[in-house]
């Protein structure tokens, strides 16, 4: 891929940073493992169900120089106020999720402690440096090379499982029944590929692009850009269902809850396949999908709060990032440190959140870009309108039977 490909594209890559980590590596690795190839139709559904709204973050963003948020408080402020109550009440589960993934990954890797909570403390503290030091020009050039590690181990897995399994092949797709099954479809589907506030997140870093290329991005290429991270998180999300099938699928083990034994686990999906030598490259690989899932969250729940807390109240906070940072990961350490009971407990009550709080961001981005705040020749056209309505419809649909089926 050449240099200059590479620098034209930035915030999609953050897309596929923040999205490729707990849904990938825990939620789709699982279902292939528990489903094999059953839950397909699901990853399959959700993503298209789904692209409309995350589209419509950079979408917006590129047509009016704004993010969502400020498009947010247009359609009224009580529209504002809803989504800083919704996302205070959901953010600091979302990052002790994906921070015990990887403090996980790193002490099953690099060894030292066991210490999970002491783990998350050295990796929030590492997050904080990073943007503190390279702010948003760091961030959005890590996160291109990392993706680019991953998916090529992940390839060479996939295709190394599927010439060495002795299993035969059943696409037979399954619909859960039963609340336990039930429960964790909604938390697959939760945050696959991602939660839907991503598109917030998209939105603010889209902008954050412009100012750092002092440049605005056009619509074309934000929609671009957006499209290759979609792609590779979808790609890839086919891939670990794919690993985990082949790996686990009937074979009588199951993944752990437990967060050590779990990375242990996912690393020796590709070590069976690739070799004990892959071991260290793999797991490093993994580590910094994780981590770079946590880096992207650290930055983007204080970035939206701050932003909002200044449209709020009419006046720039002097550090109300800083502020909403050091918050965030407070939070984060006293949730690991008293309420930590296990790491799929939480995995799953983060994702379940997610699922059931989609409606609220897929109805809101759809009004937004319809709306006349949206320049009429950047929204979205019939087919993308009624796939819109189609998908709210879905969300709200399995929402409703989830809740009806506790």
């Amino acid at each position: 891929m050449k240099k200059s490909i590479l620098n034209t594209l930035g915030p999609g890559f953050l897309f596929a940073g923040a999205a490729i980590g707990v849904s990938h590596l825990v939620q789709s690795t699982r279902a292939g493992a528990d489903f094999g190839f059953g839950l397909l139709w699901a990853l399959l559904i959700v993503n298209i169900f789904k692209y409309p709204f995350f589209q419509y973050g950079p979408r917006y963003a590129a047509a009016t120089g704004e993010t969502l948020l400020d498009g947010y408080k247009k359609l009224g402020k009580s529209v504002l106020i809803s989504y800083y109550i919704l996302n205070f009440a959901t953010m600091f589960t979302i990052q002790t999720a994906v921070t015990i993934v990887t403090a996980s990954l790193a002490s099953t890797i690099f060894g030292f402690t066991n210490d999970l909570v002491v783990w998350s403390v050295i990796i929030t503290g590492i997050s904080i440096i990073i943007l503190g030091i390279g702010k948003y020009k760091l961030l959005d050039n890590l996160i291109k090379y990392i993706i680019i590690i991953l998916i090529i181990s992940t390839i060479i897995a996939v295709n190394v499982a599927l010439f060495s399994t002795q299993k035969g092949f059943n696409f037979q797709q399954i619909i859960p029944s039963g609340t336990a099954q039930i429960t964790f479809l909604i938390a697959f589907l939760g945050w696959m590929p991602a939660p839907l506030d991503v598109s917030i997140w998209h939105s603010l870093w889209t902008v954050e692009k412009s100012k750092t290329t002092f440049e605005q991005i056009k619509p074309k290429h934000a929609i671009f850009d957006f499209n290759v991270g979609y792609i590779a998180t979808f790609f890839l999300g086919v891939c670990f269902v794919m690993l985990g099938a082949f790996v686990m699928y009937q074979s009588g083990e199951s993944f752990s809850s437990k967060g050590t034994i779990f990375a242990s686990q996912l690393i020796n999906l590709y070590t069976k396949n690739l070799g004990e030598y892959s071991y260290l490259f793999i797991g490093i690989a993994a580590f910094t999908t994780m981590f770079s899932t946590t880096l992207t969250t650290l930055d983007a729940s204080p970035r939206a709060m701050a932003k909002t807390s200044n449209l709020l109240f009419n006046k720039k906070i002097k550090l109300s990032y800083w502020f909403w940072l050091v918050l965030l990961a407070s939070g984060t350490f006293i949730i690991l440190k008293y309420f930590l009971a296990d790491m799929g407990f939480l995995v799953k009550v983060a994702t379940v959140l997610s699922f059931l709080t989609a409606p609220f961001y897929a109805i809101l981005n759809y009004m937004l870009i319809t709306s006349k705040h949206t320049p009429k020749k950047n929204q979205p056209k019939l087919s993308l309108r009624i796939l819109s309505i189609v998908g709210i419809i879905f969300l709200v649909g399995f929402s409703i039977w989830f809740l009806a089926n506790l």
